[in-house]
């Protein structure tokens, strides 16, 4: 997330409000709020998990809130240890982020563009930006801050927008990290019934020109969907995915979170990718998804196991007979 406005040092040590350890020599400004996979220089994020030490200090991160002393400060960075950096994040997102109460259905700093249906009964937030000659269907749902291009289809019961499922376990409860980030619709794009494009924590959930959704489609937060894709039906792409141009994931399948997924990749029903895909022009079956023909040939093995094992038995019994 972007600051409105550039924030001094002084005031982000306001918004946490208790004493801090301070190492590093970046004087500020901070300029935005982000996580890990999404930071850039001047952003403030935070780490509290050994996994992921080394690669925020590396980060383009300018502020990093963190949980352990004994670490190096890279040269200009400012780190600010504290006992626990995700309440402390999420202190900076609340300064900012605020839940207002909506007394209309749509709001009076949405802007709508000429030719535009909305039906009856659709919600639009504050800020929402909706292109020209879109239609959307009776019981849409579109949150705050939400970028919708020209020409797009929502159908109905659908929602744009929604906080990431995205939380800390922590003993006593799961902790929610909450969203600061938006959504980003293209031009040319149709929606489903039932689908949830959730917005991003703290960047921007994307979806590009030309895309095409079946009914009961969920797309996670941060994540970016290319041009001209085609997800089919209760299909799922999890949070900080990077879906490329032309793919087409049918129904049922999904992709885990934080992957890639090259160019013109095509993900049969039922299937499940775990792994980066990164090389263009492939046809992916199964769980976890292989390149199909290769799939196709494991059924066939699998099918005839019966088989198999029946001859195996059959010639142990032979040879058990000649001794």
């Amino acid at each position: 997330m972007r600051f409105e406005k550039p924030i001094p040092v002084e005031d982000i040590l306001a918004m946490i409000g208790h004493p801090v350890q301070q190492k590093g020599n970046f004087a500020g400004p901070v300029t935005g709020i982000n996580e890990l996979h999404s930071v850039v220089r001047g952003d403030i994020s935070f780490v509290d998990n050994e996994k992921y030490y080394n690669r925020m200090l590396q980060s383009e991160a300018s502020v990093v809130l963190i949980d352990k002393a004994d670490v190096e400060c890279p040269d200009g960075k400012l780190l600010i240890v504290t006992e626990d950096p995700l309440q402390d994040y999420l202190s900076v997102v609340r300064h900012f982020v605020h839940f207002n109460p909506q007394q209309t259905s749509i709001h009076p700093t949405a802007v709508i563009g000429e030719g535009t249906v909305i039906q009856p009964l659709v919600f639009i937030g504050e800020n929402v930006k909706i292109g020209r000659n879109c239609l959307i269907h009776s019981n849409v749902s579109i949150y705050a801050n939400t970028v919708i291009g020209d020409n797009v289809i929502i159908h109905s019961n659908s929602t744009i927008g929604g906080d990431a499922c995205y939380f800390q376990k922590r003993p006593d409860a799961w902790v929610k990290l909450e969203s600061c980030g938006d959504t980003y619709i293209g031009n040319d794009v149709e929606v489903g019934c039932s689908c949830c494009i959730d917005k991003g924590v703290s960047g921007t959930t994307y979806i590009g020109d030309g895309c095409k959704f079946d009914n009961l489609v969920q797309v996670g937060h941060d994540t970016h969907i290319g041009k001209r894709v085609l997800l089919g039906a209760q299909s799922g792409i999890a949070g900080c995915t990077y879906v490329d141009d032309d793919c087409k994931i049918w129904a049922k399948a999904c992709v885990n979170k934080d992957l890639y997924i090259a160019k013109n990749t095509v993900l049969y029903a039922f299937s499940a990718v775990n792994k980066n895909v990164t090389e263009e022009n492939q046809t992916l079956f199964g769980i976890p998804a292989i390149d199909v023909q290769q799939k196709w040939k494991e059924l066939v093995y699998t099918k005839n196991l019966s088989t198999l094992y029946a001859d195996v038995a059959a010639l142990k019994k032979e040879l058990e007979s000649r001794k």
